[in-house]
């Protein structure tokens, strides 16, 4: 079958492992179903599993994408969620010590083809398109759960999203403002503020700019380039929720500010199956629509991933099949 796939670990020039072929059709484990992909976003948790991060070398060549949308064998449109837990787990999904994304253990999305746990396939919305749907398995999903599960905010209160046109951060412009919150945006370029805007942001700010008052709430998946920012910007009291670090990990913690001012940091991954279930009816009622940067046919992925990597992005970056 067509693929897109990573045929080794690379950490320094991980598109050079990126392979546009054909892979061998997957088996179907009992329990497990096969999904007919239509669309599938990308995600920075790809150009990771391209450097061999969170995967085994034994594991190459390894299919990508975490996430998407497509039909089952009957028919049925459904929606995937990538969290694959271990058998006979209760409880929080992402709390599972033996928890895997798809792309890490199992076979990913970029392709005609995927098997998932049946328990990770959820009806698709009538009212979103498979491109749509593509984009809520991780980065909506994400942004859901930092929002509404982790940051403990009320409408009316105001947060900051730390960069203007990924796809987690527009996800949380989206869903911030049809929640009835403050949304304030930071970004690197007039043109990426311009679409935080668009998407409904209040106000937009460059990076690292004095804000006019401090937040209540700061949502970071950028980390050393904006961590002191993000500290510095909180009321006393207030939260980071963090749930990535694209810039590297290895930010100044600024300790002191955050026991004075008795600031709270939370650790944000993924979402559950509950919670993507919610997320899709919440976007269907409320009829918000995720924004698309781009979308490309799977033959013309590495465009895709250059993009990507250069962070040349408007929202999520969608494979079409």
């Amino acid at each position: 079958m067509f693929a897109v796939y990573a045929k080794e670990p690379n950490a320094d020039a991980p598109l050079n492992s990126l392979v546009v072929g054909e892979r061998p059709e997957p088996e179907v484990p009992d329990g497990w179903v096969k999904v007919a992909v239509k669309a599938a976003s990308l995600n920075m948790h790809d150009i990771w599993t391209l450097r061999g991060v969170g995967i085994k070398p034994d594991q190459f060549p390894m299919i990508l994408g975490c996430d998407g949308a497509g039909t089952l064998e009957d028919g049925t449109e459904v929606v995937l969620h990538s969290v694959i837990n271990a058998p006979g787990w209760q409880g929080d999904d992402t709390l599972d010590p033996k928890r895997t994304l798809l792309t890490e253990k199992h076979q990913g999305t970029f392709a005609d083809y995927v098997v998932v746990p049946a328990r990770n396939v959820l009806p698709k919305p009538a009212g979103l398109s498979f491109a749509e749907a593509a984009t809520m398995g991780t980065a909506w999903l994400t942004a859901y759960r930092m929002l509404f599960v982790k940051s403990g905010l009320r409408p009316g209160q105001t947060l900051l999203v730390q960069g203007a046109s990924g796809g987690v951060s527009t996800a949380l412009i989206q869903l911030g403002r049809a929640a009835g919150f403050r949304v304030w945006v930071t970004g690197r370029s007039e043109e990426k503020r311009a679409l935080a805007e668009q998407l409904g942001a209040h106000q937009t700010f460059e990076s690292g700019a004095r804000l006019p008052e401090r937040v209540d709430a700061v949502f970071e998946t950028v980390g050393k380039a904006t961590w002191s920012h993000s500290v510095k910007s909180l009321k006393p009291g207030g939260i980071i929720v963090v749930s990535g670090s694209t810039s590297g990990p290895d930010a100044s913690a600024e300790l002191q500010r955050v026991f004075f001012l008795q600031l709270r940091v939370a650790g944000s991954t993924m979402g559950t199956r509950d919670e993507l279930a919610s997320l899709l009816e919440y976007v269907d009622l409320a009829g918000i629509r995720p924004q698309i940067g781009a979308q490309l046919p799977f033959e013309e992925a590495e465009q895709g991933f250059r993009s990507m990597q250069g962070g040349d992005t408007a929202g999520k970056i969608v494979f079409l099949r």
